[in-house]
């Protein structure tokens, strides 16, 4: 199944949905428009019974997301940066909280609206000649797509400073996956194959243990360790009142794993 859209290419096959933007000519820079069809498009994975698990990349091989378009921002005023900024926040938002598990194959320049983007994905993998960065200080502005936010969270305070601070720092990939934004680092030729390797793996998986795991990480880490310990508690009850449950487990009492069917409740 393909959806259309005019910033993005969106396919669904084998259970895996790709979300390419297509923007090449300005290295896919995030524009107003382009963020109201992500949220559209990542609406619509979630809604997709076919789709199993969602793949974020960008066109070309030289860039990502090179940030947000910045001609749109030239001239654009307090109130117009703010709704632009909020654009994004629904549209990562809900990336971050969809069910299905998200991988961003991060294929070059991850500056700005990119890392950021990347950084609500569950897992990113990056080709070899990725850069990630937050520039936007050279610019006169601050991250206003979640990047004060998830950098620290996903790495620590200190480093999310220094790469904020320094908007001329870009990092490589090897440093970012140090570092923790990044889970594996590949030649570019073989990104989205390890990609979908990789989302085969999680398509394996119970769909419902995915999202209640995801769930009790995802807001476990804004709590205290008791409440989040209570949480997973309570998702872990949950599980077991599910057909995945008793299938998960009946097939391997019975030695059978490889013929398990997850139905998802």
């Amino acid at each position: 199944m393909a959806y259309e859209f005019k910033n993005l290419l969106v396919e669904v096959a084998d259970g895996i949905a790709v979300v390419t933007i297509n923007r090449p000519k300005s290295l896919n820079a995030l524009n107003s428009e382009t963020l109201a069809e992500l949220d559209a498009a990542f609406a619509a994975i979630e809604a997709d019974p076919e789709a199993k698990v969602l793949i974020l990349t960008g066109s070309g091989e030289k860039s990502f997301v090179a940030g947000a378009d910045i001609s749109e921002m030239v001239n654009a005023s307090a109130p117009e940066g703010r709704t632009m900024g909020l654009l994004a926040r629904v549209a990562f938002k809900r990336l971050e909280d969809m069910e299905k598990p998200t991988i961003a194959a991060v294929n070059g320049f991850a500056l700005g609206g990119g890392c950021e983007i990347s950084m609500a994905c569950d897992i990113t993998l990056a080709s070899d000649n990725a850069k990630f960065g937050q520039p936007e200080a050279g610019l006169g502005i601050l991250p206003g797509f979640g990047g004060t936010q998830r950098l620290p969270r996903l790495t620590n305070k200190k480093i999310a400073k220094e790469l904020i601070f320094g908007a001329d720092i870009m990092i490589s990939a090897d440093e970012a996956m140090r570092i923790g934004l990044v889970n594996h680092v590949y030649p570019q030729a073989e990104l989205m194959d390890e990609a979908k390797k990789l989302a085969k793996h999680f398509m394996l998986s119970s769909p419902y243990s995915i999202a209640l795991a995801k769930q009790a990480i995802n807001v476990g880490l804004d709590t205290d360790i008791d409440a989040g310990l209570k949480l997973e508690a309570n998702l872990f009850g949950l599980s077991f009142a599910t057909a995945d449950k008793k299938e998960g487990m009946t097939c391997f009492l019975e030695k059978r794993m490889k013929e398990r069917k997850f139905i998802g409740k």
